[in-house]
């Protein structure tokens, strides 16, 4: 049975909708309805691979389980993924280096090893296809050279079999390139839809169009209210709590409430944050398109490739409806503070077209991650959380190892599991380096903040209609608006963010409004599409 609640806001089809998401809709995968007064052993919020892997790995021990999602399966970051599995992720084992011991990168790269060989096996046994393929990082300066020397150092420091070549199958010569064979590719979504039929085929229970909106134990609750939010972004990141008790969770929704003995918060950036966990990540947007390539495939490179060089260039290539497609991606940017989002999608299409002449794009998309100031993902018990609430988060574009990893590292933890490498991550003390990394994040937040304030205050909310697909913000009536025409239909909502008050601005590559300060994205009608805050903008 389908939910009688699904939501299925995207942005708009013609604009904005990812290859993955076109060939298999979230719409596809069977959904259950939701039941206010509904007793759970967990309720896990969020169905990318994250939330949908633990779902499945507690309901395999017998555990009750529901998914809510708030929209629809997919839709935010696993739809949107480049869906590389990879143990070679471009310069990120040296990143994470530079922050941590030696022992720590180990522990990570453990753990995404354990979340590959875990995802392959459920591949095969699930009969969900998959390619094999060499995974690449490579250099095309002097300083994209230098950063992949330091990644060469790390990952044979990690024990991974990397091999150094200066030889690849791209359209344009490399000054060097690491190489590790055998990871892997596939279809997120086909991914997704098999979790989610043994999910209920177990007994558990898939909600869509159900937001969790707080929760509560005893005499503590946790919501992301404005208040709860600033205060969070100070408290100490232990979990000493008074409101470890017996008593269930309530665990409140959109639709209603529903009780639980612990609740998985899955959601990409935590929502009901008393860790300040938005304080310590810094969002993420890039670009992916998909392309006809004449010739193909023989035209188009085979491995998936990674580029060390800034902006960022990414491509894989992509097996559908019996053709053979070319993955292109990149161009990153801070949620909200790019010039232009289109003019980022033009770069890239550009290069696509300067190294591959005559594509003919199919579809283009973007995506959302989060970058701890750890440069490791942060999973397990959520601070304060009085021992029920878990999450996982940060990680870093590296979302399909890292997804499987903390899922498989959250169920141990539930079922009283152990895992050296989890434990290892998880007692990691912050460092220098971590310290100034965060401390430079949030300054550039504040500096944003202000600014956005400022101009809001400045500028008068323009007396016309914006032209399709154009949005603007201005004061109205002393306050900051956002206006915006999209399909016809021209809307007026509050610009400040219902998160921490950021002053919204516009997406012209998705048409949504985006807060520069920790990542939230709302649609043109006031949606809420994604981030930590938990409602829709108010609509004028």
């Amino acid at each position: 049975m389908n939910s009688q609640t699904t939501h299925s806001t995207y942005e708009p089809a013609d604009t904005h909708r990812s290859l993955w998401l076109d060939t298999h809709t979230p719409e596809s995968i069977p959904t259950d309805p939701f039941t206010e007064g509904a007793h759970y052993d967990t309720v896990v919020a969020g169905a990318g691979l994250t939330g949908l892997t633990t779902a499945v790995l507690l309901a395999r021990s017998g555990h009750k389980v529901a998914v809510l999602e708030a929209r629809s399966v997919g839709v935010v970051a696993t739809g949107n993924t480049t869906a590389k599995l990879s143990l070679l992720q471009g310069t990120n084992l040296s990143s994470i280096r530079k922050h941590h011991s030696d022992e720590i990168l180990q522990a990570y790269v453990d753990g995404n090893q354990e979340g590959q060989s875990w995802l392959v096996r459920y591949l095969e046994e699930h009969g969900v296809p998959y390619q094999r393929r060499t995974a690449y990082t490579y250099a095309a300066t002097e300083s994209g050279l230098s950063s992949l020397r330091e990644e060469l150092a790390a990952c044979q420091n990690a024990g991974l079999p990397v091999e150094w070549t200066e030889r690849t199958d791209l359209p344009f010569p490399v000054s060097g390139a690491i190489a590790l064979k055998d990871q892997i590719q596939f279809h997120p979504m086909e991914v997704l839809g098999a979790l989610a039929a043994e999910l209920r085929h177990r007994g558990g229970e898939l909600i869509e169009g159900v937001r969790v909106t707080g929760a509560s134990s005893g005499d503590g609750s946790w919501r992301d209210t404005e208040e709860d939010a600033a205060r969070s972004s100070t408290d100490d990141d232990t979990e000493g709590s008074p409101l470890i008790d017996s008593a269930p969770l309530t665990v409140e929704t959109g639709q209603g409430s529903v009780t639980a003995s612990r609740l998985m918060l899955a959601t990409g950036v935590p929502v009901l944050d008393r860790g300040g966990y938005f304080a310590k990540l810094k969002p993420n947007r890039s670009y992916a398109m998909t392309y006809r390539v004449p010739g193909s495939p023989a035209s188009i490179p085979e491995g998936m490739y990674l580029s060390a060089d800034s902006p960022g260039r990414t491509l894989r290539t992509v097996p559908v409806n019996g053709e053979e497609l070319l993955l292109i991606g990149g161009n990153d940017h801070v949620v909200g503070r790019s010039p232009s989002e289109a003019a980022a999608v033009q770069d890239l299409e550009d290069w696509a077209q300067e190294h591959f002449p005559g594509a003919e794009r199919t579809h283009v998309w973007s995506a959302q991650d989060y970058r701890t100031s750890q440069y490791v993902p942060f999973f397990g018990k959520l601070p304060r959380g009085g021992g029920k609430i878990y999450l996982a988060t940060g990680y870093n574009k590296w979302g399909m190892s890292n997804a499987v990893a903390a899922a498989l590292a959250i169920s141990a933890q539930i079922l009283g599991g152990h895992m050296a490498w989890a434990e290892t991550l998880g007692a990691r003390m912050t460092s220098p380096s971590d310290v100034l990394t965060g401390l430079k994040d949030n300054a550039e937040v504040g500096a944003t903040m202000v600014a956005g304030w400022a101009a809001a205050e400045v500028h008068a909310l323009p007396k016309e209609a914006p032209a399709e697909g154009e949005g603007a913000v201005g004061r109205e009536h002393g306050k900051p608006v956002a206006v915006s025409t999209v399909e016809g239909e021209t809307c007026k909502v509050s610009a400040i963010c219902p998160h921490l008050g950021g002053v919204l601005k516009w997406n012209d590559a998705a048409l949504s409004w985006d807060c520069p300060l920790h990542g939230s994205r709302f649609a043109a009608d006031g949606e809420l599409l994604e981030g930590p805050a938990v409602t829709n903008l108010s609509r004028l």
